[in-house]
Parts: structure tokens; sequence; C-alpha cells
């Protein structure tokens, strides 16, 4: 496996790949890697000849007083995992190559940004979304895969690559892979490292209720009153608030008040000790 730091060995490495018209697909990652990561790895090499992956912390989408410092960087860990999985090249750029000095440009995804972490994290899209399209215009892959349980994130590139019309990869090939859970129910993130055991026994209480909430709403529940009792059994489980806890158009964000013919997602976010949870559920149209 390569490891490259910066952009012109990157360029010659990827042509290399790219020799007699072999395929490449992308896995972009902040590091602390865990399952979940290494089940977008191998859905990848399902896609692609080769399979290159980014470990970049991006320090645009962190807000003021988030946890951009505290986030782990474990990169000879990470590069083994990798290398054990047979990627073959691994991206890590430094900090001045992927900002050199005077870096000005800002990509902002208006509609499927607004709300949700959105709201949350005032500005955090707009530095995912400027981030990855340097990513998809740095490694040119035929294929980028991304994990379903950032839905929201994964609904902003798809939008941004439409946007921009861009063609490698094209958004028809931005790729979602369903969310790796732990046997307990909980969506793996390097998040959970934040957590003590105690919280970190109670943060089953977030699964377990959303999936009462979407078998209630699939029963014909009234979706506000469900979202209602969803964010209470959630408290009562053990965490401290909740963020948001909604359901939504799949693919436009667009807030739902009641269930729909169309494909919908039950998204939450939800804090525990020192950690912020966010987690999200298909929910079945109407017939």
């Amino acid at each position: 496996m390569q490891t490259i730091h910066s952009l012109d060995p990157l360029r010659s490495a990827v042509s290399a790949l790219r020799e007699g018209g072999k395929t490449l697909a992308l896995v972009p990652t902040m590091g602390a890697l865990h399952e979940g990561h290494m089940t977008l790895v191998r859905a990848a090499r399902a896609q692609a000849d080769h399979v290159a992956v980014s470990i970049f912390v991006n320090p645009l989408q962190f807000g003021a007083g988030e946890d951009l410092d505290a986030y782990p960087r474990q990169l000879a860990r990470d590069s083994a995992l990798l290398e054990a999985e047979g990627v073959d090249l691994l991206w890590a750029p430094t900090i001045e190559a992927m900002y050199p000095a005077g870096f000005a440009s800002n990509i902002a995804v208006a509609g499927v940004s607004d709300g949700l972490c959105g709201a949350a994290r005032p500005g955090h899209f707009d530095g995912v979304a400027t981030v990855v399209c340097k990513l998809f215009n740095q490694v040119l892959p035929d294929v980028a895969l991304f994990g379903e349980k950032d839905w929201q994130q994964l609904a902003v590139i798809r939008r941004m690559a439409r946007d921009l019309d861009l063609t490698r990869p094209h958004v028809t090939h931005i790729l979602g892979v369903e969310t790796v859970r732990e046997s307990d129910g909980l969506a793996l993130s390097s998040r959970n490292a934040y957590l003590s055991p105690q919280d970190r026994q109670a943060a089953t209480a977030l699964p377990l209720a959303m999936r009462a909430a979407i078998a209630a709403i699939e029963a014909g529940a009234l979706v506000p009153e469900t979202l209602t009792t969803l964010e209470a059994r959630i408290v009562a489980g053990g965490f401290a608030s909740v963020d948001y806890a909604e359901l939504r158009d799949a693919d436009s964000l667009v807030p739902l008040d009641a269930r729909i013919a169309g494909p919908m997602r039950l998204l939450v976010a939800a804090r525990i000790g020192k950690a912020r949870l966010i987690d999200n559920m298909p929910v079945a149209p109407t017939a």
C-alpha cells in the first residue's frame, strides 16, 4: 500500500493505478477506523479494481468548542488495518496540502444541509462539501462510498455532486453503505470511544427507542406524538438531551409530519456523557 501526503505524488500514483483502464474506488474517512470503515473498504473492493482511502481530520467541519483537538489521530494503526484489507493507496494529506496558504473557497449546499445536524453544527456541512469536493478532484475516483449512518452528510454530498456536474464520481456512483452496528444495536462510531462503560451500556436506549417509534409509525400512529414519545424514551434511557428526532423524506430531507408513499428516514441526535451520537433508520412507505 502506498501512503502519500502531498498532491503531486498522489496524481502520479492515481495515474499508475488507472493504467490499462483500471477503475478506482475512494473511501473518505477522518481516521480512527473501526469495523464500519472496514465494511466500506470491503464494499469498495467489490466496486472497482483498486481502492483508495483518505484520512484527513478536516478542520473546516468542526465548529467552535467542538472536538477537533480531541478527535483521535492514529495513522499508524489505521494504516495497518487498511493494508491488511488490501487497500492500494492511502491519501493522508497534510493541512498545508489540503488548504494551502490563502485558501478562500467554500461550498455551501442549501436545503439538504438545513436543520438536523446542520442546525446544531453551523457551517459543518459547508466544511464537509468543500473537503469532499476537493477529495473527488484530487483522487478522481470512479466510485465513492460513504456510511449511511451519516445520512444527512450523504444527501449533502450527492446534492453537491449533482449541482456541480461532477463526473468522477458521477452522483450515481456515490454509494451509501448500510450502517454497521454492535450486537446490541448501537451504530458504530469513532465517537463511541468517548463513552464511559456506564454510558455505553445506556446508549442502547437510542436504537431501541428508534425501532419502537418506527414500528408505531408503520402501524399507523400519528408522527408528531410518536416523535415526542421517542424523545422521552431516549432521555429516560440515560441520555442527557435530544438534539432532534425527526421523520424526513429520504432524498430531499424535507420534514414530514405524516407517513408518505416514498422512502423516509427517522433521524436522531442525542447527547450522553461526552458524546453526541447520531443515528438513522429507514421507515417503510405507505402502500
